[in-house]
């Protein structure tokens, strides 16, 4: 199974995963509305002889199978301040 990445032009470090090259039929509107223009970053093998850098490979595949794609968004920005006042807020 290959799939095809592509990088949102609206949200920083937000990638969807589709089956088809140019294939967003299964992927929702309003999702799409927020995506942005897809921008093809690669193609890419899922049978495991590549690691995807932030996504599980059969989590990827599931979805993919499931619901046809896989949107993969960024961690949530650690807040360095705010666990600094609470853990002096401890002591």
């Amino acid at each position: 199974m290959f799939c095809v990445i592509y990088r949102s032009s609206k949200r920083d470090q937000t990638y969807l995963y589709v089956e088809k090259k140019d294939d967003f039929s299964r992927v929702p509107e309003a999702l799409m509305a927020g995506f942005g223009k897809p921008i093809m970053t690669m193609l890419l093998p899922l049978n495991g002889n590549k690691k995807l850098a932030n996504a599980n490979i059969e989590t990827v595949r599931e979805a993919l199978e499931t619901q046809g794609y896989y949107l993969q968004i960024p961690p949530p920005v650690e807040d360095l301040l705010k666990q600094h006042r609470e853990e002096q807020g401890k002591n």
